[in-house]
């Protein structure tokens, strides 16, 4: 198991009373970072996703590897304006705003077995977004996998419909 001390929190970032956990410190440590990987990786191999599915920018460190690792394809999805081609949009709240997410179309095939993926729970608007936009590709399961889970800031509501897993709940 990865040492949750790594992660560095951020007081009243980005805005006043937002704990912010950053995990850069995490990820320059080679050895913690493999840690990370592997844990995750041992999770998404019980899940047996078809495809991984991370959300920008912070699920994209950990995405990609693990869909190598895999040997499956992954898929991003991006902040509003950021993919070229015809794509599937979702608006959702932050713990500090709102923002727009987005998908290719032609990202998923029909009903596979998707993985999201993404760095921390919080209070699940960003994973709802993502869950209903791979919801477009008539999926034949939606599971979620994050870093760290907030217990306090009851995310798990918003995406009661996924199956839920989490390295680190606190």
């Amino acid at each position: 198991m990865f040492d949750f001390s790594k992660v560095r929190i951020v007081e009243d970032f980005p805005t006043p009373s937002i704990h912010f956990y950053d995990i850069t410190t995490l990820l320059k440590d080679a050895d913690e970072f493999r840690n990370v990987i592997n844990d995750m990786l041992e999770v998404a191999k019980k899940i047996n996703p078809d495809v991984i599915v991370a959300l920008e920018t912070r699920g994209f460190f950990f995405g990609p590897t693990l869909a190598y690792l895999m040997n499956i394809p992954f898929v991003p999805i991006r902040k509003k304006g950021k993919l070229p081609a015809a794509k599937y949009s979702e608006s959702y709240d932050l713990e500090y705003g709102t923002d727009i997410m987005e998908i290719h179309q032609d990202a998923v095939e029909e009903n596979k077995h998707i993985l999201l993926l993404d760095d921390v729970l919080a209070t699940g608007g960003t994973m709802r977004a993502a869950a209903n936009l791979v919801r477009h590709f008539n999926p034949s399961a939606v599971d979620t996998l994050f870093l760290i889970e907030l217990k306090a800031l009851n995310g798990r509501e918003k995406i009661k419909d996924c199956t839920i897993n989490s390295l680190v709940q606190i």
